[in-house]
């Protein structure tokens, strides 16, 4: 072998590698699984193949193909020929068939493409259609498999004008499938961990009273971008004296130990509320002195609030803070403002510490809303810019129902979120409505 042999043998070899670098840094820069692939067939073509085209199998089993790239991009249709396909037959015959059951991968030359109308079933039709649109002389399809589990398949062509492909490139194609696989695993694993994560935090939240004069409603919005739980939460119980509460509160972290804390302090204030029925301070006091003893390393917010009727059919709001933003109060004019009474540290700063209450009155048909801090806070942003864009979008959405004002506050604020949102409101009657 002469100087220029070796060269080209060295030559393809770093082209290799430099190939499989680039596919393994395109599926892991994203946790789109779809994204991710599509990258990679503008990574192949034109380097490995004249077109590419990823398949991959929904959750239910059904082939669906998520990305075709030609190297002159005028020959595909609107739409680029991606969409669901027909499913996998039971008695595989089509190369396509067979790299989603695990065969392969399959090196096809022009005699083992034949015309679309000689197809065995419909997904084998759909692959030679393929074939035929494309101008395909040789294919390569292999598997994308990841722990003995068929993801999808990958396919890559070239037409009669370029070298046609041989079985020397079915291990670079193997290793390809290999880095392609890997990425689609990691982003399933990622949605499916986020789905578990975001089902536990809901089974901690409950159920919302539906006793009584006052509406009242409640939304749970996981981070946009995070498969973790938090220690976000809210509740409403009414207590035995006939006060109704309103609770919120953030546990610092986002991990499952943030998770069982919030669960725990939740269900330590339901038992020291209802026990002692004492204002809110003093009931955050006693939680924050038991917060100490079996969570010393663990800070939270909470937001403790009774709601009474008087003898007249008004309602007031006596509440207590620690350290957790303050409810606003929207009128059914639409006039706003922050309640900002009752406010002290955080649970876990120092208990021994007194806190304080205030106590305000709720004009009728007003709304009453409770958060947590991600609805307000962005990154860069002044917390002042949060809580005045709150204010302009309650206003807004003052005179609708409350399952409206909630849903259109969460889309209006909270869009690409990167912390966990709670919400609570509640609206008083349109009249007084006298105690019986």
């Amino acid at each position: 072998m002469d100087d220029f042999e070796v060269d080209q043998v060295v030559q393809r070899a770093l082209d290799r590698l430099t190939l499989l670098a680039e596919t393994t840094t395109a599926m892991t820069s994203t946790l789109d699984s779809y994204a991710a692939v599509r990258r990679v067939c503008r990574i192949l073509v034109p380097q490995l193949a004249d077109w590419c085209a990823v398949d991959l199998l929904d959750d239910d089993g059904r082939p669906r193909r998520v990305s075709v790239v030609h190297r002159n991009p005028d020959i595909l249709p609107v739409g680029g020929l991606t969409g669901l396909l027909p499913d996998i037959p039971e008695d595989p015959v089509g190369p396509l068939s067979r790299a989603l059951i695990g065969a392969g991968p399959l090196l096809l030359t022009a005699g083992d493409i034949p015309s679309p109308d000689k197809a065995a079933d419909p997904l084998h039709a759909r692959q030679l259609e393929l074939f035929d649109q494309l101008g395909t002389q040789t294919a390569v399809v292999a598997p994308v498999r990841a722990r003995r589990q068929v993801l999808g398949a990958l396919t890559i062509g070239r037409s009669a004008d370029r070298a046609p492909l041989t079985a020397d490139d079915l291990a670079m194609v193997e290793d390809l499938t290999h880095r392609i696989a890997l990425g689609v695993d990691n982003a399933r694993l990622h949605r499916e961990t986020q789905h578990i994560a975001e089902r536990l935090q809901r089974s901690l939240l409950p159920t919302l009273p539906k006793t009584g004069p006052l509406q009242m409603a409640a939304r749970y919005a996981p981070a946009a971008a995070t498969a973790e739980v938090g220690g976000d939460w809210y509740d409403s119980f009414p207590l035995p004296g006939g006060s109704t509460t309103m609770i919120m509160g953030d546990v610092t972290g986002h991990d499952l130990r943030a998770a069982i804390t919030m669960s725990q302090l939740r269900n330590m204030l339901r038992g020291i509320g209802c026990d002692r029925q004492e204002p809110p301070g003093h009931i955050l006091r006693r939680l924050d002195l038991a917060h100490g003893i079996l969570y010393p390393q663990a800070t939270a917010t909470c937001l403790y609030a009774l709601l009474d009727q008087d003898d007249n059919g008004g309602w007031t709001i006596t509440y207590s803070s620690a350290g957790h933003p303050p409810p606003l109060l929207v009128t059914h004019e639409g006039d706003t403002h922050y309640l900002r009474g009752g406010r002290g540290l955080l649970l876990g700063v120092d208990p021994s510490l007194p806190r304080h209450h205030a106590t305000e009155t709720l004009p009728a048909r007003s709304t009453l809303l409770m958060y947590t801090d991600g609805l307000i806070e962005r990154r860069g942003e002044d917390l002042t810019h949060g809580m005045t864009r709150l204010r302009q979008h309650a206003a807004a959405l003052a005179r609708e129902d409350l399952d409206t004002f909630c849903d259109e506050l969460l889309a209006g604020m909270a869009t690409d979120h990167a912390d966990d949102i709670a919400l609570l409101v509640t609206r008083t009657p349109t009249r007084p409505q006298r105690l019986t």
